[in-house]
């Protein structure tokens, strides 16, 4: 089993998705492809352009990786059915609402097999079967994360120092939910970078600098969601706790809107 690391993940999340995996008596191989998918979002700002980069960036990683095994037939995607909807017209017309890069198969230079057991499935319902298969709760209960990582919550252009800001931005974020013991009660939660700068005070020096948005939903499969009212003195926290200890930050929001008319993500 081999685990891509796109350089889009969240703070230390490659070395502690191999720790579990490496638990559960997986023979897991991480590869470290960074600079290959820094590359292909290089100049992108659109967000289909990105995601459709991520996902040929991935396919070029797997096909490679599968040449370094012997006797490689398949290619293993935890494709769901919220992935396949929102990027294909099923059982008729519909739009696009934004591509998933584990949708549409493979090109034909790949000599793999695509096999997807959880193709038809809604989250709620994997998660019932993770429970009846004796998965660790901790893994089943894990917050769904994009595909193609950050590059859908940093709005805008790709480059490593914006990466890094918003990993230690989720890294509050994420844990502060888990301290507050309010984790397990919200679907899914993220931080997004703007596209934007704003005026602040720091002492007394005027700052200009970047904004990030929190998001926390709550949801059965997905498909639909409303935002998370979290306690106003949590957000106070984190939001102090963002600003003060993350190097080029000055101002958080939280996002109010629920999906409709407004997606989980905002790429």
């Amino acid at each position: 089993m081999h685990f891509v690391d796109n350089g889009l993940l969240r703070k230390n999340e490659f070395e502690n998705v191999l720790e579990s995996y490496k638990g559960m008596g997986l023979n897991v191989k991480g590869v470290n492809s960074k600079q290959r998918f820094y590359d292909a979002l290089k100049g992108l700002s659109d967000p289909e352009a990105k995601r459709k980069a991520i996902g040929k960036a991935f396919v070029d990683v797997f096909d490679d990786e599968s040449k370094t095994i012997t006797d490689a037939k398949w290619l293993g995607q935890g494709t769901i059915y919220p992935d396949v909807i929102e990027s294909l017209s099923v059982n008729g017309p519909s739009a696009t609402i934004k591509s998933h890069h584990n949708v549409g198969g493979l090109p034909d230079y790949m000599k793999l097999s695509v096999v997807e057991p959880l193709r038809s499935l809604f989250k709620d319902e994997v998660r019932r079967v993770g429970r009846a298969l004796g998965i660790d709760p901790a893994l089943i209960g894990r917050h769904p994360f994009p595909g193609p990582g950050l590059a859908i919550r940093i709005l805008g252009d790709i480059t490593p120092e914006k990466v890094d800001l918003l990993q230690n931005v989720d890294a509050i974020f994420i844990d502060g939910l888990k301290s507050a013991g309010l984790y397990d009660s919200v679907w899914q939660a993220g931080a997004i970078l703007l596209p934007i700068q704003s005026v602040g005070v720091m002492g007394d020096e005027r700052t200009y600098e970047k904004v990030v948005a929190l998001r926390a939903v709550s949801s059965t499969d997905g498909m639909t969601a409303d935002w998370c009212h979290l306690p106003y003195e949590f957000l106070a926290k984190v939001s102090n706790d963002i600003i003060n200890k993350v190097k080029g930050v000055n101002r958080v929001v939280y996002d109010i809107s629920s999906k409709p008319p407004a997606t989980i993500e905002w790429e």
